[in-house]
C-alpha cells in the first residue's frame, strides 16, 4: 500500500523516491515478541509515500549463534538469510542496528573461504539500512512524525560503535513539534544487554543496567527512546523488576504516533 506523504516540517524531500520500494528485515525480537514495531516501522514509510514488501520464509540472522563462537550455524543461517533477500530488489531496513551490524559486517567475515557467498554477503549488506538511518540519511528527513513529549536517547552500542550511525534518531526526536530532548548522562554507557552477555555474566550485566536506569531517571525524561528492541526489552525489565512503568519505546513507535 502506498499512501501520501503527510504535510508538516520536513516532510517532503527532494531526496526521497515517492514510489520507492523496500524489504522489510524485522528481526526475532520484533518478529516474536514486538509485533507492533514492525507496524509502526510500515507506518512511517508508507506516510512518505514508500512500498514495504516484507519477504517470506526470512529467519535469525545468526547473530546468537555467531556471538556464542558457532560459526557453522551462523553461516548456515547467513546463507538462508542471502538466500531470502538476494533476489529482492530496494533497501533493506532493519528496525535494528545490532542486527543491521550483523549482516552488515559478519556475514563477509563468516563466508571469508567462500568467494562467491562472500560476494553476495557484500552485496546484500550494502542495500541493508537502520530505519533511522534510512529516514534521515537516505530520506533526507528531518521530520517523520512522533507526539509531543520529554523525550532522552539512548544511543546503543552495536548502533553507534559498530554500524557507524550517530545523530538520525536525535534528528528525528528534535524535529517532533512541542517535543523536548533531554541529555541521557554517560549515554554511550552500554545499557548491559550484550547478547549473550547478559547471561553469561549476570551480575556485571545487572549492575550495569542499575547504572543505565539511574542515568534514565537523571534525565529528567518521561520516556527514553531507542534502536534496539534488546536493549529496551533489557531497560523495560528492570524498571518492572524496581516496580516502575516501563517508559523505553523503540524510535518507530514514537514517530508512527503522528
Amino acid at each position: 500500500m502506498t499512501m501520501p506523504a503527510p504535510n508538516g516540517p520536513g516532510a517532503s524531500s527532494p531526496t526521497a523516491a515517492r514510489s520507492a520500494q523496500v524489504q522489510l528485515f524485522i528481526t526475532c525480537l520484533v518478529d516474536h515478541l514486538y509485533p507492533e514495531i514492525a507496524e509502526a516501522v510500515v507506518t512511517v514509510l508508507e506516510r512518505q509515500g514508500i512500498r514495504v514488501e516484507v519477504p517470506r520464509g526470512q529467519t535469525c540472522c545468526g547473530q546468537p549463534a555467531f556471538n556464542g563462537g558457532f560459526q557453522a550455524d551462523a553461516r548456515q543461517m547467513a546463507r538462508h538469510f542471502l538466500d531470502v533477500f538476494a533476489g529482492t530488489e530496494g533497501p533493506i531496513i532493519c528496525p535494528s542496528g545490532s542486527c543491521a551490524a550483523m549482516v552488515v559486517h559478519h556475514y563477509p567475515e563468516l563466508f571469508a573461504n567462500d568467494p562467491v557467498q562472500q560476494a553476495r554477503a557484500e552485496a546484500v549488506g550494502a542495500r541493508v539500512r537502520e530505519f533511522s538511518q534510512f529516514l534521515v540519511e537516505d530520506l533526507g528527513l528531518e521530520y517523520a512524525g512522533g507526539a509531543p513529549g520529554r523525550y532522552t536517547f539512548h544511543p546503543s552500542c552495536h548502533l553507534t560503535r559498530s554500524l557507524g550511525v550517530h545523530g538520525c534518531a536525535e534528528t528525528l526526536l528534535d524535529h517532533i513539534p512541542g517535543s523536548e530532548r533531554t541529555p541521557l548522562p554517560e549515554a554511550s554507557a552500554c545499557c548491559g544487554f550484550g547478547g549473550l552477555f547478559a547471561i553469561k555474566e549476570p551480575a556485571m550485566s545487572g549492575a550495569m543496567l542499575q547504572h543505565k536506569l539511574a542515568n534514565i531517571a537523571a534525565s529528567g525524561a518521561d520516556t527514553c527512546v531507542v534502536c534496539d528492541a534488546s536493549c529496551m526489552t533489557h531497560m523495560n525489565g528492570g524498571m518492572i523488576a524496581k516496580g516502575e512503568q516501563p517508559r523505553v519505546r523503540h524510535l518507530a513507535e514514537v514517530l508512527a504516533e503522528a
